[in-house]
């Protein structure tokens, strides 16, 4: 790995933990907007899913090792992003990324809602599939059932 030599190469220094679908989409959008980027996964072959215009830094390895913190110089990073599909591997390096490495900005995937106050305690930001699903097809009814409404109304 290229390692970032002065302090304006990793201002806007983002570190993706996991490169599955969202980890590999996020760091695509963020590469192509010239955002600094590097992401960990275990798994070499989930590299495939970067696309072949993707400018960052990748590191095969367990991101919950400190030996891989350390390599991806975390300490550096502006954010970090823990989006594997494992929610304690995602809070564990949030954790590990907030108190050791104090950043500042950490957001985790977490897929069991009832989890969401283990990382609010550490100033963690969650994104939560289940909710955010939730809360778009509850969006999507009200829209059709005022749609219906107001349709009603003009028919009278």
């Amino acid at each position: 790995m290229k390692r970032f030599t002065n302090k304006q190469e990793y201002q806007n220094y983002i570190i993706i933990i996991g490169c599955g679908r969202l980890g590999a989409n996020l760091a695509n959008t963020l590469s192509e907007g010239n955002g600094n980027v590097l992401i960990i996964d275990k798994n070499k072959d989930a590299f495939r899913k970067l696309s072949p215009s993707y400018g960052g830094l990748s590191i095969i390895g367990d991101a919950t090792d400190i030996d891989v913190m350390l390599e991806a110089q975390m300490n550096n990073a502006s954010a970090v992003i823990a989006v594997t599909n494992n929610d304690n591997a995602n809070i564990m390096v949030a954790q590990i990324a907030r108190e050791m490495f104090h950043i500042k900005r950490v957001i985790a995937r977490l897929y069991d809602p009832d989890r969401e106050y283990v990382y609010n305690e550490f100033g963690i930001d969650t994104i939560c599939p289940a909710v955010l699903s939730a809360k778009e097809i509850d969006k999507i009814l009200s829209q059709n059932i005022l749609t219906k409404n107001v349709i009603k109304e003009e028919e009278q």
